[in-house]
């Protein structure tokens, strides 16, 4: 996992270089203080998925670039077949699977994620980026904590908001959750 992590900050380093855009730039415009992003391309600090899809658009990239090094090359459709999407495991509680990483140009990017459950009382990780999200439980129980209201969801729930509010999610019952994450 810490190997990942390392190359997508390396290709984040490069990419912003090549860019010639600043790191305070970069930083300024995702609305995080430098040290954090200086922290993304260190590879020190965990990357969320959603300032991955930021920065792809900052950068004028696919995310697919970011993830993989590989730029995407299907235009009419890609098929992910099952667990074979782009795995991007950045952090030890949650687990991503990029759905249409060989699509180009998408206006969406879809996700599978598992979060894995933590110790009760443990607080929940609150992040916010621009657009929108959608969240389709696939299986387990949720708790979404959004803009200061907390839901449940369960198996065949769905949730769709603002993602410039802060949210996060714990799995409950003790057992994983997955749920299908589109970010707009």
């Amino acid at each position: 996992m810490q190997e990942k992590i390392q190359e997508i900050a390396a290709r984040l380093k490069e990419l912003r270089e090549l860019s010639g855009l600043s790191a305070e730039r970069v930083a300024e415009r995702l609305e995080i203080a430098a040290e954090r992003y200086a922290g993304y391309e260190s590879g020190k600090e965990d990357i969320p998925a959603s300032i991955l899809v930021e920065l792809a658009h900052i950068l004028q990239v696919e995310t697919t670039v970011l993830l993989t090094g590989e730029d995407p090359h299907m235009k009419v459709f890609t098929v992910t077949r099952a667990l074979k999407g782009v795995s991007v495991e950045r952090h030890k509680d949650y687990r991503y699977q990029s759905l249409a990483a060989n699509f180009i140009h998408r206006k969406a990017e879809p996700f599978i994620v598992t979060v894995e459950p933590k110790p009760e009382g443990t607080p929940l990780s609150v992040n916010s980026h621009p657009g929108q999200e959608l969240d389709y439980l696939l299986e387990g129980r949720l708790l979404v904590n959004i803009h200061g209201n907390q839901l449940v969801l369960e198996p065949g729930d769905c949730i769709f908001f603002d993602s410039g509010y802060g949210h996060g999610m714990a799995a409950l019952g003790g057992l994983p959750a997955k749920f299908l994450a589109i970010i707009l």
